[in-house]
């Protein structure tokens, strides 16, 4: 399991120079317990080029869910024993056999290019490492199991760098956030989080009015 920055395209040079320097506190204040404790998981991050130039690959997990249900993501999970060291190459292979349950992606057509620092989502207790690939040979993508995913579906960065797009979600708990209206979805919670920090160090940000809010479901 390799990660290589061979041949990718030029477009994709910001977010390669934002991954090799970012520091963990510059992407959430929470960060993995230092005991160890924590389960751990991953998450690929896909960057593909599609009509609208690039898009990054998402989907909605299945509102029957007992946690995080209905909420748009990044294809992945909890680590198996056979995914290997989760301080090794574990997360790689974790994250594309993630992606090849949830969506049907063919791993093959995906090249990996980097490994963000490990997060900590304390709602659910997952320590998450962030792995991006740059999606070299598209293959056919959709719901392989209803039970777990709603749709699957790509989004254009020039949607998510839109400022119209752009509102700050607002938990009952009153924790605040970036969130993203695209694809007729609420992009919110971790996967807003990284999505932003990645077009903020990568230099693609546009100014966005902060004050816009959306209230989000106690259900959430």
């Amino acid at each position: 399991m390799t990660v290589s920055k061979e041949g990718l395209p030029g477009w994709l040079d910001p977010v390669v120079r934002a991954v090799e320097t970012v520091r963990p506190r510059q992407l959430s204040r929470f960060l993995p317990p230092e005991d160890g404790a924590g389960r751990q998981s991953a998450v690929l991050i896909l960057f593909g080029e599609g009509e609208r130039g690039p898009e990054l690959l998402l989907m909605e997990r299945a509102h029957s869910l007992r946690s995080h249900a209905g909420q748009p993501s990044f294809p992945g999970g909890a680590l198996d024993p056979e995914d290997g060291d989760p301080r090794g190459d574990g997360p790689l292979r974790a994250a594309l056999r993630e992606a090849e349950e949830e969506t049907g992606l063919d791993p093959s057509g995906v090249q990996l290019f980097g490994v963000l620092p490990r997060l900590y989502i304390p709602v659910s207790g997952f320590v998450v490492t962030s792995v991006l690939g740059w999606w070299r040979e598209p293959s056919p993508v959709g719901v392989v199991d209803p039970n777990e995913t709603a749709r699957v579906f790509t989004v254009p960065v020039a949607d998510l760098t839109d400022p119209a797009n752009r509102a700050t979600a607002v938990h009952p708990s009153g924790h605040q956030g970036p969130a993203f209206l695209v694809e007729s979805a609420l992009v919110w919670g971790f996967t807003a989080g990284i999505i932003d920090r990645l077009l903020h160090y990568s230099g693609w940000e546009r100014p966005w009015d902060r004050e816009k809010q959306v209230p989000l479901d106690w259900r959430a």
